[in-house]
């Protein structure tokens, strides 16, 4: 129990970073702008504790699941130093500095990781088994068959080979393959909505003859393979939904609880070492970040990318503005929709955890 609280404890301790550095991103932007800034908030009201400094309050809230940057007149021009009096492009800086701080800090945290040394397994990628009709057949892939590289990519182990058919579903992938000493290359296409039990291209995969091998790379190198990372991540969930449109299984959403449940899992599971543990937080750190930066771009209302559309807008109409009134209509409604979503999305992580489910297994 002890463990547990203290996992949960320290996922909220990351939340916080993470949305610090988001507001972070307003705040500064906002000062740089010279609006004035009222409020500096970590998490959401009702208040604990504050501090006045200059024109702005610091404050610590008590729901610890969020956090604002409250400016004059983010709506209403009539205030001088206003957001909404600001040019279109300063409102655009400060619109998109939060979300941007979120994906320079999934960028610094891949490729720190990177950096890091780290085992890696490196053995032959072996077919150990090809479903019947399956895509991997069609394209005459064997049992047996060594898989060499994909798509150009060198393969160290299995999990590469899984990672790149994640990221070229329903796309074709060209396949390197050594059959009793031949090179071949054939061309396969992952499946959308594959039958239950079997993979995107319907294939059993092994890592023969594995070994580990320490692997850190140089800071430069370590810069590209997270700006890669980054779109990696953003391109297999996009995959994900595809899948599920295509009629699969539904991706796996989580809420705040969702993820302190696979945070706590993770760091409680045996055979973990100290660094082990380390490098999986950074990891879900990094992943949680980004995903953050991406949701909060979203032209959806009360989001920062819900405000981009109005500047969109007065821009094409040449500084005519929709109504601040109506604006803030819209902004309002959708805050109360994503409330109704955000309750929703806690119950269901409720109600798997109650069932003894995880993200992780099912």
């Amino acid at each position: 129990m002890i463990v547990t609280i203290a996992f949960i404890l320290g996922f909220i301790l990351l939340l916080a970073v993470l949305v610090l550095v988001h507001e972070a991103g307003h705040f500064f932007v906002a000062k740089a702008a010279k609006v004035k800034v009222l409020e500096f908030g970590i998490g959401f009201p009702p208040r604990l504790w504050g501090v006045q400094k200059g024109e702005t309050t610091y404050t610590i809230n008590a729901i610890p699941l969020g956090g604002f940057v409250r400016m004059v007149g983010e709506e209403d021009p009539t205030e001088p130093r206003s957001l909404a009096a600001q040019k279109i492009h300063v409102r655009f800086l400060v619109i998109v500095a939060g979300a941007f701080m979120n994906a320079v800090m999934a960028f610094l945290l891949f490729a720190a990781l990177f950096m890091v040394p780290q085992d890696v397994l490196v053995g032959q990628v072996s077919i150990a088994q090809v479903n019947p009709g399956s895509p991997a057949e069609q394209a005459g892939i064997q049992a047996g068959d060594q898989v060499v590289s994909v798509d150009g990519n060198k393969l160290d182990n299995h999990g590469d080979l899984s990672h790149y058919i994640s990221l070229k579903v329903g796309q074709q992938m060209t396949w390197q393959l050594r059959r009793d000493g031949r090179d071949l290359t054939l061309y396969v296409t992952p499946r959308l909505n594959p039958p239950e039990g079997q993979g995107a291209t319907g294939v059993v995969v092994a890592t023969l003859n594995g070994e580990a091998e320490s692997r850190a790379m140089a800071p430069w190198t370590a810069a590209g393979h997270s700006l890669r990372t980054m779109a990696d991540v953003l391109v297999i969930t996009k995959n994900e939904f595809g899948k599920w449109f295509a009629g699969g299984k539904a991706p796996a959403v989580a809420g705040p609880i969702g993820m302190a449940q696979t945070f706590t899992e993770v760091g409680e599971t045996p055979g973990f070492t100290f660094k082990d543990r380390v490098l999986i937080t950074l990891n879900l750190a990094a992943v949680i970040s980004l995903s953050l930066a991406v949701f909060n771009i979203l032209p959806l209302p009360a989001l920062d990318g819900g405000r981009l559309p109005f500047l969109l807008i007065e821009w094409v109409r040449r500084g005519k503005r929709v109504p601040p009134k109506w604006e803030a209509a819209i902004h309002l409604g959708g805050f109360a929709v994503l409330m109704a979503l955000g309750v929703l999305i806690a119950v269901v992580d409720i109600l798997r955890i109650a069932r003894g489910g995880s993200l992780l297994g099912g």
